[in-house]
């Protein structure tokens, strides 16, 4: 609850404003503050809330709960972009020519030299390498819950510097995005050991739109909401016929497991925050966005806890003729 106030009181400073505080205040000193929570949750699946509260943040790379680092990388030119987002207004801290794979377009296999596009964590730090990748790494997930799915392989994608000895003839990687040494001990310096997203693509980046997000956002916790009342049909429709679970489980499985799991008739209390809704490039130029936020989640049986967790929770969206729908979900 403490989690998501914040956000909510700013959407407040609207036409409806003082309504809408009373309201809230209203419903604390008759029902208590669990009919509060359901109020405030009501307004998170409202479109028009978010509308408002991304009405003047800068949104082409996304949305960011959090302060958040992001690396641009364009492998048409090739180049890579270095960015602060705080309270989602982004701020550029540099940019410069890159080296990445020869091959254009999709990673698919090991080996075949060509840097990925889409997502990606930065995860950690790497340092005392062979000095010909410089004086640091920044580690990525490749491959990542949608790379898995599609069956591509390969892995040690990096964000890495130049040899040392100053000798490099190659043009391009093997994969990885490399730049000079300077510039990336300036970016580890600004990070000082925080996590970072990176975003490839090649030719056209498409930013994500406030409409788009406003979309996303409400319907996450639309979905949100029938998941926790146990609204087993309502919460199928968010899920694409083709969607694919991480272990690979398809729609038609996925709908009976859940099925299963809805008629338990638990009493369930879910949580999201740090939530994080990026624009997933791909060689398909579909409206595809990657969505990640910790989740608290209990289940409850004759009010005794039954199942409980925190996790990071991971989905993958389209957006199609106005729909969004979930394609991927770890």
């Amino acid at each position: 609850m403490k989690k998501v106030l914040p956000a909510l009181l700013m959407g407040f400073v609207g036409l409806n404003a003082s309504d809408r505080l009373l309201e809230i205040v209203r419903l604390y000193q008759k029902q208590g503050l669990e009919v509060v929570g359901q109020k405030l949750d009501s307004y998170l699946a409202d479109k028009s809330f978010w509308a408002e509260e991304l009405q003047n943040k800068d949104t082409d790379f996304g949305y960011y709960q959090n302060k958040q680092f992001l690396f641009v990388a364009d492998k048409s030119k090739p180049s890579l972009e270095f960015y602060e987002i705080d309270n989602n207004m982004l701020k550029k801290i540099n940019s410069s020519k890159a080296l990445v794979g020869s091959k254009k377009g999709d990673k698919t296999l090991e080996g075949d030299l060509a840097t990925p596009i889409g997502v990606y964590r930065i995860t950690q730090k790497l340092e005392r390498l062979d000095q010909y990748y410089g004086v640091l790494a920044f580690v990525t997930n490749y491959p990542n819950l949608y790379d898995t799915l599609k069956k591509r392989t390969g892995h040690g994608i990096w964000v890495h510097g130049m040899p040392l000895n100053g000798d490099r003839n190659e043009l391009n990687t093997k994969g990885c995005i490399a730049i000079e040494n300077p510039l990336l001990s300036s970016y580890d310096k600004v990070l000082k050991g925080e996590k970072a997203f990176l975003i490839t693509y090649e030719d056209k980046f498409f930013p994500s739109t406030k409409e788009e997000l406003s979309m996303i956002l409400s319907s996450l916790f639309q979905w949100k909401e029938a998941w926790a009342r146990g609204e087993f049909e309502r919460y199928m429709r968010f899920y694409n016929p083709n969607f694919t679970r991480y272990d690979g489980m398809k729609f038609n499985a996925f709908k009976e497991y859940k099925k299963r799991v809805f008629a338990k008739n638990e009493k369930k209390r879910i949580a999201f925050s740090s939530i994080n809704v990026i624009p997933y490039p791909n060689s398909q130029n579909k409206r595809l966005f990657y969505v990640a936020f910790d989740q608290d989640y209990k289940a409850y049986q004759q009010n005794k806890l039954s199942y409980s967790s925190n996790s990071q929770k991971e989905l993958y969206v389209e957006i199609e003729n106005n729909q969004v729908s979930i394609i991927m979900e770890k």
